[in-house]
């Protein structure tokens, strides 16, 4: 027990309760830098407690506050440099006796040290507790009332202090404010716009989690903390904040945390929801929502600013694109260099994997592809791609936009993001533009519109160059077999002769084709005139040129092929007239051939191809004859 005589008498307590006021008070002032606007709050707090601990010249003073938000009391300050590091308590019902009155004693473990407990609280407000060990007169239970009026001054400097620091704070944090808003109207780039907003609050919340939550359509950018806002998430509380563009709170009592979700808002619409985690908070602070909530709205000003600068700048490429695609196909080029030069743009500008340029039958049941697509459409897997994207179209008699489709019959489909366009001219669908990617939702819808644009200004230039190419095929063939005329044929042999090694030629005659027409009419005449033009174009090679050469008879050119070769074709040329020809015929064929060893002209190689036939005829038909004197 403390000696009585060392309780303070009534004057004493006055003057040293005026005495450590106003030390305390010259303290404070003192660490508030006028002219260059400091504040540091803990070093005005360490100041206090030292201020008490020589005033009344005991051991060790230690500050516990209050974080209302988090439901917690932890140690602000303190003379013993060791409770620094102690762990905060939750409070609890339990611990709100602290706050009622002075304690001389605890028998909790958490304050069983201290001798003295002052509650620091005003207006219902619990600020904290001021606890002091030590021997000394000031803190016998007889000096109580003098204990109150100290616990009630150091309240008034701690709530002064917190104000002066909360006005500092803040003064801080707009200025920051202004900083970002600054840097996001001097820049149009969504990734600095994104890594400014996470480095602000990193800089003003450094115990806080951020994320970014943005919409698929959006790149993924770099090293951001970005998380994929999904319409069919079960973040209700996401959703809502980006579906009605206000502020939402999570709390959650088991995990301890507070969650804010703000909305990334502009004028014209939310671009994203900025998630902000408090840990170890029961509710999220109140003073910290409006500061969020005005970053998350400069930052959706400015990301609107970026994406609207982007939308500029990519409509001005796409129109320039449309420009130079149209102007480039309306320079005469012929269609394989125009579907190359198509197929070129579209992987590159959409960066596709796959672009193909189909053509329809008008009830769309027949299909081509046209050369100049992507190779993958030359393999039999392609097969059903088109299929599917045709059938599709009949359905729906409409573009197709599809970000992760799934293909009936094929177990190991490779490409998911499917955009299929129809080339449409004068109300007719002439064929479709089918564009695929590996990745699923890999083409946004800007990329889908663009692709509508681009196929419809470039169908026009499509269909002519058909029809162009239809009209000069017509005037090098013959109507009725569709094999080239005697014209054509002549002119691509003279090519040969002068720029290849070798050619061979086979001059082919309907065997008794009068009697045929005698027999069944013109009208069969012409049909096995047809059905033998279809087994040569059956049996040579796209570079090969099949002709009529005048009535019944047939000429083929093989460019660059052998003699051997060109006799293996030939007779089975002969072959398959007989066996798949109704009513049934036969052909004869005269075969001629030259090389550089021993050059030749267009009419010798003629002549002997001629003689070659006559003998063929003369000798009993249905057979091949090669003359390869000169």
């Amino acid at each position: 027990m403390k000696d009585p005589t060392k309780v303070l008498g009534d004057d004493a307590m006055s003057l040293l309760e005026k005495h450590t006021i106003e030390r305390l008070k010259s303290q404070f002032f003192d660490l508030i830098e006028t002219e260059s606007g400091v504040f540091h709050f803990q070093d005005v707090l360490k100041s206090m407690l030292l201020t008490i601990r020589e005033t009344l010249t005991i051991k060790d003073v230690t500050l516990f506050t209050c974080h209302a938000w988090k439901d917690q009391l932890s140690v602000e300050v303190s003379t013993d440099e060791k409770l620094i590091s102690v762990e905060p308590i939750v409070l609890t019902n339990d611990w709100y006796d602290l706050f009622q009155t002075i304690k001389f004693s605890s028998t909790t473990a958490e304050f069983k040290e201290y001798d003295v407990l002052i509650p620091l609280s005003t207006q219902g407000r619990n600020l904290g507790v001021i606890c002091l060990i030590g021997d000394s007169p000031y803190l016998e239970p007889q000096n109580v009332e003098w204990l109150k009026v100290f616990g009630k001054e150091c309240t008034s400097f701690l709530q002064k202090a917190q104000e002066l620091y909360k006005i500092v704070l803040e003064e801080k944090r707009y200025k920051q404010l202004f900083r970002v808003n600054e840097k996001f109207h001097s820049t149009m780039d969504m990734d600095a716009v994104l890594g400014e907003i996470i480095y602000t609050l990193q800089e003003v919340y450094p115990s806080f989690t951020y994320y970014l939550m943005l919409s698929h359509d959006n790149d993924n950018h770099g090293e951001l903390p970005i998380k994929e806002l999904e319409y069919d998430s079960e973040n209700i509380s996401a959703m809502q904040a980006y579906v009605t563009g206000t502020i939402q709170m999570e709390d959650s009592l088991f995990e301890k945390r507070s969650v804010l979700y703000a909305p990334l808002k502009g004028k014209q619409g939310v671009y994203g929801v900025l998630e902000v985690i408090a840990p170890d908070s029961l509710v999220f602070p109140s003073n910290e929502v409006e500061f969020i909530k005005l970053l998350a709205n400069t930052a959706g000003s400015a990301l609107e600013n970026a994406q609207l600068y982007q939308q500029s700048k990519r409509l001005i490429e796409d129109l320039q694109l449309i420009n130079e695609t149209s102007h480039r196909l309306n320079s005469n080029l012929r269609l394989t260099e125009m579907m190359t030069y198509m197929s070129e743009q579209i992987v590159q500008s959409f960066d596709a994997e796959e672009v193909c340029f189909v053509t329809v039958s008008p009830d769309l049941n027949s299909t081509s592809v046209l050369a100049g697509s992507t190779p993958f459409f030359e393999t039999d897997k392609s097969k059903k791609y088109i299929h599917y994207a045709v059938e599709k179209l009949k359905k729906e008699n409409d573009s197709i936009f599809i970000g992760d489709v799934s293909l009936p019959g094929i177990e190991d489909q490779k490409y998911r993001s499917i955009m299929a366009v129809p080339m449409v001219q004068s109300g007719v669908i002439k064929g479709l533009s089918l564009v695929m990617h590996t990745k699923p939702y890999h083409f946004s819808f800007e990329t889908f519109k663009l692709l509508q644009s681009l196929i419809h200004h470039s169908t026009l230039a499509f269909t002519n160059s058909m029809l162009r190419e239809e009209l000069e095929k017509m005037v090098v063939t013959d109507h009725l077999t569709k094999l080239y005329s005697r014209n054509y044929l002549d002119t691509k042999v003279h090519e040969s002769l002068d720029q290849d090694q070798q050619g061979t030629f086979l001059l082919i005659d309907i065997d008794n084709f009068k009697c045929v027409n005698d027999k069944y009419g013109h009208q069969v005449g012409d049909e096995i005139l047809i059905q033998v033009a279809e087994i040569i174009k059956g049996n040579i090679r796209d570079g090969d040129i099949g002709a009529r050469w005048g009535g019944e008879e047939l000429a083929v050119y093989l460019p660059r092929i052998p003699l051997d070769v060109g006799l293996v074709i030939a007779n089975r040329l002969v072959e398959k007239v007989r066996l798949m020809s109704s009513p049934s015929i036969t052909i004869s064929c005269g075969v001629s051939y030259w090389n550089v060893e021993n050059p030749d002209n267009f009419t010798n190689l003629f002549k002997r191809a001629d003689q070659a036939l006559y003998n063929a005829k003369g000798t009993g038909k249905n057979k091949v004859v090669v003359q390869e004197d000169k």
